[in-house]
């Protein structure tokens, strides 16, 4: 490695942040850039640890030792392609993935992780302001057609990957818009829009066409699409939100978390809205869910300036550091403080919601909760609760967010034209490794296949699905397969 004692004389730093006073005044991205000597000593720290745990815990196998390496020396090229030859969009996964693969640095074991998530996203930035970035499509076609439905993380992975195969692509999007929940999901203060607007522009000089405002089976019928292309790769992600289906569901000021984030995103990019606004000014706000999204209406909700800002989980409150049951290197299941939280929010665990409450106009008005109690298992996870007896109250709010993840894909439309099989979950049934579905040539990926997850698993399963298919047009595929990203590492090994 570029410093070998580089791990014992720094220690974890994180690029500093606008303070939170004055970054809730706007939607803008608030995480600041590594001085030269800092990102230069957070590379340092990466370990010549002979196992590099980090390559697993990182579901699109990043090479990461060796990009660290190139980063202590400033060879920002080979970092950039050693980065990019495993993951298409770093400027994505640099700012809003959760990090599996720090959960499983060697480091920390007993140390603070290397901050492989910050080194990414700056290999990339860096890579862009030295027009590194590149289209990559080959000039000579292979006169195979293949249409990408959904252009969120895995769409865009995909058609990235069958680009570079040199197949013409097209991407269908029922919004005005290419990105998928990454443009009407994320809010802008964790990514700005002009970060996807810039990668689209690379894959539109790729040759890759994006045709918005069309969606499949509604605008064009599915059987069409897959009568007139050799393949096609069904990414429209995991869309139907988890209801709450108790008394008072139908109030007025009870909304989908992603009803009032997309509203939100649209605003800031001048975008009009054309449903009943949904705004968090000057109410009482109780977001649902404890995850990223909820987290996500926390911090939305701030900034439109809510009175105050309560969120609710009914599962137990995460332990803040790995129990005997979340050993290193699997990913633990710990506490996460966000930076929305940071702005401010009260949280609250082991909270079940019984009822919403309205006035005399259907408005809402409060809450009927209570708290429960929870049986834990011998592997420390909650498996059955009980109410707590007297615990039952109202709580004051005009505004609730349902923000408890989403169940299963929209099967009415494309997938039901289609006459696609559906797992006992209700995604599409498309065995991993094959992501081939039980309809000639139709494929599939992301949340659509595996369930809701995370964006760097979205482009894994975009990259993987992208290769069969590339098999199936042309008989072989010389695109990168996840199963040998850590070839370096097998013939060193067996070099040495």
């Amino acid at each position: 490695m570029g410093k070998v004692t580089g791990f014992q004389e720094y220690g974890r730093e994180l690029p500093q942040k606008t303070p939170v006073a004055e970054r809730v005044k706007n939607y803008n991205e608030f995480v600041g850039l590594y001085s030269d000597e800092k990102l230069n000593q957070q590379s340092a720290r990466c370990m010549n640890c002979g196992i590099p745990f980090c390559h697993s815990g990182c579901p699109l196998g990043n090479v990461i030792p060796e990009f660290n390496d190139a980063v202590y020396r400033k060879s920002w090229e080979e970092a950039y392609q050693i980065l990019s030859s495993t993951n298409n969009f770093p400027e994505f996964t640099g700012r809003i993935c959760p990090a599996p693969c720090e959960s499983a640095c060697v480091l920390g074991i007993n140390k603070p992780a290397v901050a492989i998530e910050e080194i990414e996203k700056h290999i990339i930035e860096i890579a862009y302001s030295k027009n590194l970035v590149k289209p990559v499509a080959p000039l000579i076609k292979t006169g195979k057609t293949v249409a990408v439905v959904g252009s969120g993380p895995a769409g865009l992975a995909a058609a990235a990957q069958l680009s570079k195969a040199g197949h013409t692509v097209t991407v269908y999007e029922r919004d005005d818009r290419p990105g998928g929940l990454l443009r009407y999901g994320i809010p802008d203060f964790k990514l700005e829009k002009w970060v996807i607007d810039r990668r689209i522009q690379i894959m539109e000089e790729d040759g890759i066409e994006f045709k918005c405002n069309v969606e499949v089976g509604k605008d064009i019928a599915a059987d069409e699409i897959a009568r007139n292309y050799d393949a096609v790769v069904l990414a429209g992600g995991s869309t139907i939100p988890r209801n709450l289906p108790i008394p008072g569901r139908e109030l007025k000021g009870v909304h989908f978390a992603m009803d009032f984030l997309k509203q939100q995103n649209k605003r800031v990019s001048s975008i009009d809205v054309t449903a009943e606004d949904i705004f968090a000014t000057d109410k009482d706000v109780v977001v649902i869910g404890g995850g990223d999204t909820g987290s996500d209406c926390v911090g939305t909700s701030n900034r439109q300036g809510a009175r105050s800002v309560k969120q609710f989980e009914v599962m137990v409150q995460p332990p803040k550091e790995r129990t005997a049951h979340m050993p290193w290197p699997t990913y633990p299941m710990v506490l996460k403080t966000t930076s929305s939280h940071e702005e401010g929010a009260e949280r609250f665990w082991g909270v079940n919601t019984k009822e919403f409450i309205g006035d005399e106009n259907g408005e809402l008005k409060a809450l009927k909760v209570s708290d429960v109690s929870w049986e834990i298992d011998v592997m420390g996870r909650p498996i059955k609760f009980a109410e707590v007896e007297g615990s039952e109250r109202e709580i004051p709010c005009q505004r609730v967010f349902l923000a408890m993840g989403f169940v299963n894909p929209q099967f009415d439309g494309a997938l039901e034209q289609l006459g696609v099989e559906l797992d006992e979950r209700k995604n599409v049934k498309a065995r991993e490794g094959i992501y081939r579905t039980n309809v000639s040539k139709v494929f599939a990926a992301g949340d659509m296949r595996r369930g809701q997850s995370l964006v760097v698993w979205a482009i894994s399963e975009g990259r993987e699905a992208a290769r069969k298919v590339d098999e199936f047009l042309m008989g072989h595929s010389n695109l990168e397969s996840k199963d040998a990203v850590n070839q370096f590492d097998q013939v060193f090994y067996q070099q040495v």
